[in-house]
Formats: C-alpha cells, structure tokens, sequence
C-alpha cells in the first residue's frame, strides 16, 4: 500500500513541478507575476526533482542560473540516494 502511494506522490509532484517551470516561464515572456524561486527549488526539494529538471530543459528556463543548475541535480542526487538506502535498510 505504501509503495502504491509512493508512487503515485512522485508521478504528481514530478508532474506539478514540470507544469510550474513551465507556467513561470510563460509569465517571465508576459513580464506579469513569477514564481518564486524558493518555490520551484522547493518542488523539487519534495519529490519533484526529476520534473524540475526536466521543465528546466523542456523550456529553456532557470538554465542560465548558477543556484538551479547546481542545486537540482543535488536534490536528484540526494533523493536517489535516501531511496537507496530505504530500499536496502529499511524495505
């Protein structure tokens, strides 16, 4: 049951944080109100890492930024290796 849950959080928020880099960087051309962008690291921070990185590339958005090319991949990162370890200690 768990797992199943696990899942479908990653799918959703993976998706919700592609859409968010997406919707910003329509607003960013619009010169209307923008994300912030302790809320797009923040997606990424829980769970959304992989949707992040993606929408980053997909929209050509944030890429030129020092603070989201170094701190996403470390969200990956850091998330691949707590599944790791739940999957070998801890399931």
């Amino acid at each position: 049951m768990f797992n199943e849950i696990f899942i479908i959080y990653i799918l959703l928020i993976n998706i919700i944080a592609f859409t968010m880099y997406g919707l910003d960087k329509r607003k960013a051309k619009r010169h209307v109100w923008r994300t912030p962008e302790a809320t797009l690291i923040g997606v990424a921070a829980i769970g959304g890492s992989i949707g992040a990185l993606c929408g980053m590339q997909f929209f050509h958005h944030k890429t030129k930024h020092l603070k989201f090319r170094i701190s996403l991949p470390l969200i990956l990162i850091v998330h691949i290796v707590i599944l790791y370890f739940y999957r070998k200690f801890i399931a």
